[in-house]
């Protein structure tokens, strides 16, 4: 029985998962502004999970219980840009990655231990 209701359940989000995803997400809709063509480019992502069990009852029968569930992230990443037969991607630049903003935050963070252990000596009574 858990089979086929984890099939279902996958069918279920898959179906729903698709219905996000297409290919003008990847490349957006052609925007042109004073004869120059913009074509948006993104990175998608996505994951799903599912899951399952049958659960035993006072009877003789088995209740089943899932469920499932899906992400997706849409990140811009370029643009095509198209001036008459001159074709050029344009990179988007996002924001810094998280070791990037590690590295540029490792000043603050260090004065913000020293402060953090910076402390009065404690005298402990003979």
């Amino acid at each position: 029985m858990s089979e086929n209701s984890i099939k279902n359940i996958m069918d279920t989000t898959l179906e729903k998962l698709k219905g996000m995803i297409n290919a003008d997400i990847i490349t957006g809709n052609p925007i042109e502004i004073n004869g120059i063509t913009l074509i948006p480019v993104s990175k998608v992502a996505y994951g799903i999970a599912t899951g399952g069990s049958d659960f035993p009852t006072k009877s003789s029968t088995q209740v089943f219980g899932g469920g499932g569930g899906a992400g997706v992230t849409v990140s811009p990443i370029a643009f095509i840009v198209i001036n008459g037969d001159n074709v050029k991607m344009l990179p988007v630049y996002n924001e810094l990655t998280t070791v990037e903003k590690a590295i540029n935050m490792a000043p603050e963070i260090i004065e913000k231990a020293k402060e953090l252990f910076k402390s009065e000596p404690i005298n402990i009574p003979e």
